[in-house]
């Protein structure tokens, strides 16, 4: 049962206790700008990496697909493993900027040892774990850094501005990487070295800029790692759960789609970096005025529609068309899903979390999208190297068709859920 009267008086014991709580209704605040920044310069760094390594794999390194699907899902799911515990102990700490710090560095640090590493498949798998240990130590606290700097009503437009901000250095990132292959043919380590740079820049703001409160009264009880899974209890975040981890099964790795538009299209190697451009400049002009309008309309319909634009992505591969069209429509496709999806799923399960666990329970959710794309990338390389391109995206379109039939049931409609009424059991608890 859902009551707005413990919500209310929720909010009232926090705002005396955190004099920041009652400022946060203003907008989306200074805090979600500022971790905005910090995403912008990281993502920068990251993209310019993930722009060319599936060229400097496939191509420079002779990887066959099997194998690049297989590095390719330990880049994006070995965060699987550390997601929780970096939302735990961020929870249990109080103290997220720190833990965010230390996801942020690990990532930066790890970028020069991608040369060292050369065509060693166990080096590398290395370091790209360390490089996505980070990624998943620094998410779940950073985004409870932005869940709980702002108002629930309001939490759509905050993760929209940042994923606005975030999507501006994936943007500029491939650009970077573009540029440094044009000058210099091949110049691999000058793009790494660089990602290098950029990354402990966005440290160092992270530091100076973003503010580091503890998110609980001196004194509390801080929780165990059995009351963060305890939150599964709640019938409608385990039902979140169960969606966003099978709709992960589902989704491929977006190197895959840049891989096979390179393919249809026999584009010129040095061109490659440029195709994440298109996704992440409809994601940048799109996540605001998504997270606005999850907030608006509730946050459950964007997200099945965005994920219905992924099956649209998969689907023109398969299309009989050529040249920009084809171009277009894809990317156009993969960054609608983004926009609709990444931001707005943290909108959506946020306010159902007791605050005191708001880091470990959104850990929780991005666990299971993270094994689920895991998995999917194991196979659809499996796939392709098996069966052809367009027999793997064949199957990944029915399978994506399916499991979003099946999170349309999981995610029922429920309108106080997504105006951020927390159960009464949590509300009082805290009031």
């Amino acid at each position: 049962m859902y009551l707005a009267g413990s919500k209310a008086r929720q909010d009232e014991g926090d705002s005396a206790v955190h004099p920041t709580v009652g400022r946060r209704a203003a907008g989306v605040g200074s805090t979600a700008v500022a971790l905005g920044t910090v995403s912008l310069l990281t993502d920068l760094s990251s993209e310019m990496v993930t722009a060319v390594l599936p060229l400097y794999l496939v191509v420079g390194l002779g990887m066959s697909p099997l194998q690049f699907g297989f590095l390719d899902g330990l880049y994006n799911g070995v965060t699987a493993f550390v997601r929780l515990l970096g939302g735990h102990v961020a929870d249990r700490w109080s103290r997220h900027k720190l833990v965010a710090g230390i996801g942020y560095g690990l990532s930066a640090v790890c970028k020069p040892f991608l040369l060292l590493a050369g065509a060693n498949t166990t080096a590398l798998s290395a370091t790209l774990a360390v490089d996505r240990i980070g990624k998943g130590i620094r998410t779940a606290p950073r985004d409870a850094l932005i869940s709980l700097s702002v108002d629930d009503a309001h939490q759509g437009r905050a993760f929209g501005v940042h994923r606005a901000m975030d999507t501006a250095g994936a943007l500029a990132g491939p650009l970077a990487a573009f540029l440094l292959l044009w000058l210099v043919a091949d110049a691999f380590d000058a793009v790494f070295m660089v990602s290098f740079c950029v990354a402990t820049l966005g440290v160092l703001v992270l530091i100076a800029f973003v503010p580091g409160r503890s998110s609980m009264p001196i004194g509390s009880v801080r929780p165990t790692l059995r009351q963060t899974v305890g939150i599964l209890a709640e019938p409608r975040y385990r039902r979140l759960l169960i969606a966003a981890t099978l709709l992960g099964m589902v989704t491929i790795g977006d190197g895959f789609l840049y891989l096979g538009l390179q393919d249809r299209m026999q584009l010129d190697t040095v061109f490659f970096p440029l195709l994440p451009l298109g996704s992440a400049a409809v994601y940048l002009v799109l996540a605001v005025p998504f997270g606005r309008l999850a907030d608006r309309i509730g946050r459950r319909l964007p997200f099945l529609l965005g994920n219905l634009a992924l099956l649209g992505a998969y689907s023109t591969m398969l299309l009989p068309i050529d040249g920009p069209l084809l171009l277009v429509l894809t990317l156009g496709m993969l960054g609608l899903f983004y926009a609709a999806t990444d931001g707005v799923l943290m909108a959506l399960a946020g306010p159902g979390i007791p605050r005191d666990r708001r880091a470990g329970g959104l850990a929780l959710l991005q666990t299971g999208q993270a094994v689920g794309r895991l998995l999917a990338a194991v196979l659809f390389g499996a796939a392709w190297t098996l069966w052809g391109l367009g027999a793997a995206f064949t199957a990944a379109s029915v399978a994506l068709l399916a499991v979003v039939i099946v999170a349309a049931v999981l995610i029922r409609p429920d309108h106080r859920a997504d105006e951020g009424v927390v159960p009464s059991s949590d509300a009082g608890s805290r009031a």
